[in-house]
């Protein structure tokens, strides 16, 4: 990281790609978002974290309403400029280096809705339509306990299997769509298959 790093307590710099600019012909991209945590300034070295992610780019520039700003902290929605970085993509996140991992398979807490709000019952092995951050990833769901079959307004505790990595830690919440319908919510316990 360098002299450049900024810190906000023990919280590194996050931020969740939720749309990306090709600009000078593709050699340089601007990938925006709103920052999670942290902090990032000019100089600094992220990490691009995702499906088919990889690598890390230095912060060239950072665009915050239209003006180029050399900080910015949590909270703030702004276009980071990354040359070379022709990877990153929506659903990617952007991180300092080693704080956070891709990871297809966790286990979870999952919450559904009621039957009138969208819940229905779900089942070992079926498929749910996992929103974390601005990435969306089908996921394979596996009761750890009970018939196999979660009815709606019931909580759970199961494995996930998702069809490709996203970036995830213990104790991130997303949101979860069932048969074209939102579904119920759910909070990352645990990472791994």
């Amino acid at each position: 990281m360098g002299e450049h790093e900024v810190t906000q307590g023990a919280a590194p710099f996050l931020m969740a790609v939720a749309d990306v600019f090709p600009l000078r012909q593709g050699r340089l991209v601007m990938a925006a978002g709103r920052i999670e945590r942290g902090g990032v300034r000019t100089g600094d070295e992220v990490e691009i974290v995702g499906a088919g992610a990889g690598g890390t780019a230095v912060v060239t520039g950072i665009d915050a309403d239209g003006a180029g700003v050399p900080e910015a902290r949590a909270g703030r929605t702004v276009g980071l400029l990354l040359p070379g970085a022709t990877a990153v993509r929506r659903g990617h996140v952007l991180a300092a280096p080693g704080t956070i991992g891709a990871h297809a398979g966790f286990t979870a807490e999952i919450d559904l809705l009621s039957e009138d709000e969208g819940g229905a019952d779900v089942r070992s092995g079926e498929t749910l339509v996992l929103h974390v951050r601005t990435d969306v990833v089908p996921g394979t769901v596996h009761l750890l306990s009970g018939p196999g079959v979660l009815p709606p307004l019931h909580r759970a505790t199961v494995r996930i299997a998702l069809r490709h990595p996203a970036p995830l830690e213990p104790g991130h919440r997303f949101a979860f769509r069932h048969h074209g319908r939102a579904a119920g919510t759910g909070t990352v316990l645990r990472l791994g298959s």
